[in-house]
């Protein structure tokens, strides 16, 4: 075998990698192990407050020791493999930037009748449409204004320049659509930071293109309070004064020689600098490039007038630089008592947003900031500021330009005619952004910041600085809670299903394949291992969808060494020898393994660029499975068969066992014949089940329709059907209560106050459905799962999400759907070069998913309800991978005996490529479905939905890739097969 060297070689380094990097999830569990440990009581309560202190003590202090290299916890939980929210608890959230602010504050906050009277209606309209809030606006202005244009409410003293008496609609709501903008990505450069100062692994934060709407995850996030402030807190820009060395200098040399004596305990590295006759004081192991960032030079920020710079650049004097792992015990020194006293009322300390990279070292300052009798109200306030943007100084490098109103440009003027040669810190929500030198008064409020900026980070302060400008309050509009309870649960759930399917793939195997079985669970167990390896790689957390995709995998990645096999064994029947039967197989398989696999990670490429929230880890996992089952189950496999076969004919290696080798042999059934029955079968069932669709509905998860759901936990088990009626008299109707997983957990879910987004209307519901519960049961609500008893029950997760939301998650989903079967027709018709491979595939997969939705119907109407929701989506994009798979399978054979047709005719080739890859399909199918059932009986509610439809979908994939997609191509090419008997009957 050729580059057997390279296939052994790779397979050491990636599997050393992924020990590596599986190792950080073994420490961080012992780190966490810990904690829990620290913060339960003898009585067995945990503290979770106590805990994530124990947590935030060792952020940044080492864990791990890697040979000779130490690894903060930080560093650790962002190598680790993290699980995501359904699997340890924690809290998603999704924010809407409010526009209303915007269109309101650009006018000034006008008291304009109408005006004021257009921005409620539109705020209105805005919770159940779809448009865009500045057209809703601008529609009912019209109606409410009697026509008139904006120009007469948006042509103000502050917008001069921007807007003025002869600015058209058209280009006044322009400028209100780049506000809005903006203002979105103003509050995502703000969240970013404060998430990533609260310290959860792994945070997650991302715009959702298209809306204003920002969606963040927060894993193992115990206090949903803490968080709902956060996020939802007004940012808080402020111009400060920096506290020069030569004014605190006695105070700055006594705090820094008690940090550097603390680091240099902690052999942590800290260091100090005073700028006093150019001396370093403190640890005398600094770096040249850390004495010349301590003294200032190049890496400072400067500030002048933007008309004429006044003075040339000047070096500021950096007052604390630590090295960045330091932070935390810095932080728990200036908090002791003997620092504390040493500390003028009128000092503050505040850090740096960000380090900076030094000769490799993350450096980071810590300001003192002057505040004047230890108030918080700055000398000025960032609500000055009515613009600013990303401009090149005149050595074309990024700068930023900042204008300020009438009120701002006097405090600015007098603030920089008194602070010449000294920093002004620019502070946002206590974090020191940019502190540039001033460098003489400026007497308008235009200004320019320039320094060693990147252009990104030159865009950021701007949107920074115009945080001040017109405030754009985020509003909560999703969020699903889960409770660690509900979490140990998943993953149970999760594990049994994975250990139960692989158990049964590999005795099927064995019994099948013998010692070629054997081989194949080698490619399995190297598969699996190499997902949850490159998993950690990417830093990619795991979801119970995303076990799902593992569980799916084990069914799927046997696919490759089935066909394989099926390839040796057919060379062998024919009667080659075991090395050449071995050769052939690899090679005559490789295409159909290729093809097959390409189309299915296409669908999963798909899923992950237009998929939303646990959609996405799990299209993750199936992109990853197929690249890592393919390596396995072609290169891997091939190595170990051949080193097993090296000996030839005297080797001891088999295919197949006494039950296995003559099974599937020979067979000629003419499937063809049958097609016209299977199209009737078929349109019968999907006709059938669309009628009951839209005579019942199908039921539609929170996530497609908006609401609020709430999981229950009682100690003993509770009649659904009893909580449903009782709770429809409070909520008018609008209730539905199910069992949940088992028959003691009810999931509630209401649409009561669905357009209500406040935190009073969550509230509310929330208690409704307390009290509800109570009277109806009698029984005491309990916060903590882990205090319930006979007389209690717990709510252990929640979710909500708008219309709006819900909407958006439909658009993605259809999306997903109508590029998928476009990628799958593309990528067909190249690899076939004929149009009629592609309308068939498609056609087929248009035939799967209605199967499918019609199944959820029919079964809906003998009650056996399943939700129709995201993990639903994923399903379904599974199931055209899947049944692409089967149909290319067969178009691979079709292929092969077209290019080796001989005298045979096109129909019979057809039938022929159905019967001789019919083993590989049953056996195929088998394997996923047996792991499928596994995931229907252990998954767990959440999963119950999505293990229904790949049931389906599988069972009606194989079906379709032998009775409707093939014949669909032999009906489509009806032409040749016409041609084909008119010269049968000329010859004749």
């Amino acid at each position: 075998m050729q580059n057997k060297g390279i296939i052994v070689f790779l397979t050491v380094i990636v599997t050393a990698l992924c020990l590596y990097y599986l190792s950080f999830t073994y420490v961080s569990g012992n780190v966490q192990e810990d904690a829990t440990a620290y913060a339960t009581d003898v009585e067995g309560n945990l503290d979770f407050a106590k805990k994530q202190s124990y947590l935030d003590s060792v952020w940044r202090e080492p864990v791990y020791n890697f040979l000779g290299i130490d690894y903060t916890f930080k560093e650790v939980k962002e190598t680790e493999l993290g699980l995501g929210l359904d699997l340890q608890g924690g809290m998603h959230v999704t924010l809407a930037v409010s526009p209303v602010e915007i269109v309101k504050g650009l006018a000034g906050n006008s008291q304009n009748e109408a005006f004021n009277a257009a921005v409620e209606e539109a705020e209105e309209l805005s919770k159940t449409s779809n448009d865009k809030y500045v057209d809703i606006f601008y529609a009912q202005w019209k109606e409410k204004s009697g026509n008139k244009p904006l120009n007469s409410i948006y042509a103000t003293a502050a917008n001069r320049g921007r807007i003025s008496l002869e600015s058209s609609d058209g280009d006044i709501l322009d400028i209100i659509d780049n506000e809005v903008e903006n203002a979105i990505d103003r509050s995502f450069n703000i969240l970013r930071t404060r998430i990533d100062r609260f310290g959860t692994s792994q945070p997650n934060i991302q715009r959702i293109q298209g809306t204003g709407r920002i969606q963040i995850e927060l894993p193992g996030v115990d206090n949903q309070e803490r968080v709902r402030n956060l996020l939802q807190g007004v940012a808080k820009l402020q111009f400060w004064k920096v506290a020069e060395i030569n004014e605190y200098g006695d105070v700055l040399q006594q705090i820094n020689a008690a940090l550097v004596a603390e680091s240099k305990a902690n052999k942590s590295g800290a260091a100090a600098t005073s700028a006093d006759a150019g001396q370093v004081e403190g640890d005398s192991t600094m770096t040249d490039l850390e004495r010349q960032l301590a003294e200032g030079g190049d890496e400072t920020d400067s500030l002048s007038a933007d008309v004429s710079p006044l003075f040339s650049l000047l070096k500021a004097n950096y007052g604390l630089v630590y090295d960045v792992k330091d932070t935390v015990a810095i932080n728990r020194i200036l908090k002791r008592e003997d620092i504390q006293s040493l500390i003028p009322r009128d000092l503050t300390f505040m850090w740096a947003v960000k380090a900076r990279d030094v000769e490799g070292e993350e450096l980071i300052e810590l300001h003192g900031i002057e505040t004047p009798r230890g108030t918080d109200q700055a000398p000025l306030e960032g609500d000055v500021i009515t613009d600013a943007r990303q401009v090149l100084d005149q050595s074309s490098n990024p700068a930023v330009s900042m204008s300020m109103n009438a009120e701002g440009a006097r405090k600015w003027r007098k603030m920089t005619a008194e602070n010449i040669n000294r920093r002004i810190a620019v502070v946002l929500d206590n974090y020191v952004y940019t502190a540039p030198n001033i460098l003489g008064e400026i007497p308008s409020g235009q200004s320019e910041i320039t320094g060693n900026f990147t252009l990104e980070e030159a865009k950021d302060l701007a949107n920074i600085l115009k945080s001040g400008t017109l405030p754009a309050p985020t509003k909560i509009v999703e969020e699903a809670i889960i409770g660690p309870t509900l979490g140990k649960e998943a993953q149970s759930q999760g594990i049994n299903s994975m250990v139960a399917g692989l158990a049964i793939v590999v005795l099927f195997m064995i019994a099948y394949y013998a010692k070629g079985g054997f081989v194949a669970i080698a490619a399995l167990i190297f598969n699996i291992f190499f997902i949850l390896g490159i998993l950690a790689q990417l830093g990619t957390a795991l979801t119970l969808p995303g076990i799902a995709g593992i569980v799916l995998t084990i069914g799927m990645s046997i696919d490759a060494n089935v066909l394989i096999f099926e390839r040796i064994k057919e060379e062998l029947a024919a009667g080659a020898g075991i090395l050449q039967a071995i050769s052939s197989g690899y090679s005559k398989a490789f295409s159909a393994i290729l093809d097959s696999n390409v189309t299915t990670f296409l669908t999963g490429a798909i899923l992950y660029a237009l998929g939303q929230g646990p959609v996405k880890g799990f299209a993750i996992v199936l992109m990853i499975g197929i690249a890592s089952s393919f390596f396995s189950s072609v290169f891997i496999t091939r190595v170990i068969v051949y080193w097993m076969s090296k000996k030839g004919e005297q080797s001891k290696i088999s295919f197949a066992t006494p039950f296995s080798r003559n099974l599937f042999s020979n067979l000629n059934i003419d499937f063809l014949g049958k097609r016209k029955i299977a199209y009737l079968i078929s349109s019968s069932v999907i006709i059938i089940g669309l009628g009951v669709a839209l005579v019942n509905g199908l039921k539609f998860g929170v996530d497609f329709t908006g609401g609020r759901s709430y999981i229950v936990e009682f100690s003993q088990p509770v009649a659904a059907s009893e909580l449903k009626t009782g709770l429809d008299r409070a909520f008018d109707g609008s209730v539905e209560a199910k069992t949940y997983g088992a028959n003691n957990i009810i999931k509630v879910t209401t649409s009561y106050l669905i357009n209500e987004d406040s935190n009073e209307a969550n509230r509310e519901v929330e208690t409704k459905v307390k009290e509800g519960i109570a009277q109806i049961t009698g029984l005491t609500f309990v916060s903590d799962a882990t205090q319930m008893d006979d007389n209690s029950f717990a709510i252990t997760g929640s979710s909500k999400v708008g219309a709006t939301v819900a909407d958006d998650i439909k658009n993605s989903s259809m999306e997903a759907m109508f590029f998928a079967l476009v990628a799958i027709f593309l990528y067909i018709l190249l690899r076939f070069r004929k149009w009629q491979y592609s309308l068939a595939s498609i056609i087929a997969l248009a035939h799967d998913t209605l199967f499918v939705v019609a199944a959820f119907a029919i079964a809906s109407a003998f009650g056996a309800t399943f939700e129709i929701d995201q993990v639903f989506i994923a399903a379904m994009l599974t199931v055209i991978g899947y049944s692409i798979n089967d149909t290319v399978i067969v178009f691979d054979r079709i292929r092969e005996n077209i290019a080796n047709r001989g005298t045979s005719k096109l129909v019979k080739m057809f039938n022929d490529a159905i019967n001789q890859t019919m083993a590989r399909t049953l056996i195929t199918s088998f394997t996923t479905l047996v792991v499928v059932i596994v995931l229907l009986v252990f998954g767990g509610e959440v999963l119950r939905g999505f293990s229904f439809a790949l049931f389906i979908g599988i069972l009606i994939g194989t079906y379709s890739s032998i009775y409707i997609a093939t014949p669909i191509v032999v009906d489509l090419m009806k032409r040749e097969i016409d041609q084909e008997k008119d010269e049968t009957k000329t010859v004749a």
